[in-house]
C-alpha cells in the first residue's frame, strides 16, 4: 500500500491512498508486461501452432509405430490398422490419451494437444490403407482454400472425365441447365450431395463458401492444374 500526506486542520499527516489506486497500477504493470516484445517473438507465436499429423509421428509415435516394438501397430499394416480404424478416430484418441498397455499416456509427450494426437492417428490410419482427413484445429480457423486447389484435389476425381455422369470440368452446355435455379440452389445441391455425389464432394471439412467457389471454378474452368500444389500459387 502506497502512503501519502494529506493535510487535515493546517497539519501535514501521513495516510493510506485507496486501494483503487494500487490496482491502476497493477493493471499498468500488467499492459507493460503484455506489450512485452518477447510475449510476441516468432518463438512465441510458432508454439501456438499446431502440428500435423506427419510432423508428430515422425518426432514421437514412429519410435514405437515404426517398428511395432511392445506390439504397437506398425504403421503400414493395413490389416492391424484396419481393425483399428474400425473403432473411430473418437475411441482411438480416447486410448492415445489415457495410454494403453506399454504407450504412456499422450504418447509420452504430455505437450501434444489434443488434435495433434488425433492428427498424428489419422496420419498413421491413413499411412496403413486408410482415408480419413485430418482434424482441423480447435484453437484456430483453418486457411480458407480456393477454388482451384479444392477442384484440383477432389473434384477432378469425377468431373474431369465426367465419370457417373458428372458435368465436366469446363463443359458449359452441362453446367448451364444445372443452373436454372440458380448457383445458390446447384451450390447446395453439391452441399447436400446429389445422385452418385456424395455431400461436399466426399470432403467433409468443406465450408460452404469454398463448395461454392469451387462449383464456380469447375463452371468457367478452361483447364485445372493437374497438381493440385501449383493451384496454391
Amino acid at each position: 500500500m502506497i502512503l501519502f500526506l494529506r493535510k487535515t486542520g493546517g497539519k501535514m499527516k501521513t495516510g493510506k491512498r485507496s486501494s483503487c489506486i494500487e490496482t491502476r497500477l497493477q493493471l499498468l504493470a500488467l499492459v507493460g508486461l503484455l506489450a512485452s516484445p518477447a510475449l510476441y517473438s516468432p518463438q512465441a507465436a510458432a508454439a501456438l501452432v499446431e502440428r500435423s499429423g506427419k510432423e508428430v509421428v515422425e518426432t514421437g509415435c514412429i519410435t514405437c509405430h515404426g517398428t511395432g516394438v511392445h506390439g504397437a501397430p506398425k504403421i503400414g499394416d493395413e490389416k492391424a490398422w484396419s481393425k483399428l480404424a474400425a473403432r473411430g478416430l473418437s475411441s482411438l484418441t480416447q486410448s492415445a490419451l489415457k495410454g494403453i498397455r506399454k504407450m504412456p499416456a499422450h504418447g509420452a509427450n504430455s505437450a501434444h494437444t489434443d488434435t495433434e494426437i488425433e492428427r498424428a492417428i489419422t496420419y498413421m490410419v491413413n499411412q496403413s490403407g486408410g482415408n480419413w482427413a485430418e482434424p482441423i484445429s480447435r484453437t484456430a480457423p483453418p486457411a480458407r482454400r480456393n477454388g482451384e486447389q479444392i477442384v484440383a484435389a477432389q473434384c477432378v476425381k469425377c468431373h474431369q472425365a465426367g465419370a457417373g455422369g458428372a458435368p465436366r470440368i469446363g463443359d458449359r452446355e452441362a453446367w448451364i441447365p444445372r443452373l436454372k435455379n440458380g448457383l445458390a440452389v446447384l451450390v447446395r445441391s453439391a452441399i447436400n450431395g446429389h445422385g452418385g455425389m456424395q455431400a461436399r464432394g466426399g470432403l467433409a471439412n468443406l465450408t460452404d463458401a469454398e463448395m461454392r467457389d469451387a462449383v464456380i471454378v469447375m463452371i468457367n474452368a478452361d483447364r485445372v492444374p493437374d497438381n493440385p500444389k501449383k493451384a496454391q500459387k
